[in-house]
């Protein structure tokens, strides 16, 4: 298995079924009570119709790394990207993969009772049981031995994971994996990606932790750097063998 694809092994549900969605660069492993391929692939043309036909009008969203201006006009994925990284100072794109996890989860939720939809490692979660979610860190020696557990009351959340050391994703920092749980997993990817970009080496993670750990969205967060791995707010770990 590849380090792209890696995240793959995150989550092992139970009792659930698990079909893969791929569309263009949209790549989902959603688990449900039922296989729901036809709605899920259904809803991401209709998403990835409301990106693209935005980014056609304004090239500039794709490629800016700066906040994006408040559209009152776009479409609700647009503006759902924009309110996110405007939170955390970052590009409208750094969010696209957990809204993309999140808005389709939440659709699901009208055709089942419980739903895993990973986009890229970035994952939207209600579930009926506690649900263990492993840290993939590429090369770290903490990578896939540290799960964040989640329990129902804490769900719908998103979880989601920047590193600059796997993946195609831009990171401007250094750490091998940046995993952030939140009300949102547009919020969670916007907020993985500005934590992710700070972090240059272990000696200042509290520093750079305490510039984000304060939003009132954010339930908490795991970074790995190294032999060195740091949480706060409402994550529980556990070792996975």
């Amino acid at each position: 298995m590849s380090k792209e694809h890696a995240y793959r092994k995150r989550v092992h549900p139970r009792d659930l079924i698990s079909f893969r969605v791929l569309i263009k660069e949209t790549d989902l492993l959603v688990s449900s009570s039922k296989d729901l391929g036809k709605q899920t692939t259904e809803m991401v043309h209709h998403y990835r119709r409301q990106l693209e036909d935005y980014i056609e009008s304004k090239p500039d969203f794709l490629s800016t790394l700066l906040p994006y201006p408040e559209d009152p006009f776009a479409p609700e994925i647009i503006k759902e990207m924009i309110s996110a990284t405007r939170m955390f100072e970052v590009g409208p794109m750094a969010a696209v993969a957990g809204v993309i996890a999140q808005l389709v989860g939440r659709d699901l939720l009208k055709h089942t009772e419980e739903v895993i939809v990973e986009n890229g490692g970035d994952i939207f979660l209600k579930t009926k049981r506690p649900a263990t979610v492993s840290i993939f860190a590429g090369s770290s020696v903490l990578s896939d031995k540290v799960g964040v557990v989640i329990y129902p009351e804490q769900m719908p959340t998103g979880i989601c994971t920047s590193s600059a050391t796997v993946g195609h994703s831009l990171s401007l920092g250094a750490a091998d994996a940046v995993c952030i749980m939140a009300n949102k997993a547009s919020i969670a990817d916007a907020a993985a990606t500005a934590l992710g970009n700070r972090i240059r080496n272990r000696f200042k993670l509290k520093r750079e932790i305490d510039s984000i750990k304060e939003s009132k969205d954010i339930k908490g967060g795991v970074v790995i750097i190294g032999k060195t791995m740091a949480s706060w707010g409402e994550i529980e770990l556990t070792k996975i063998n």
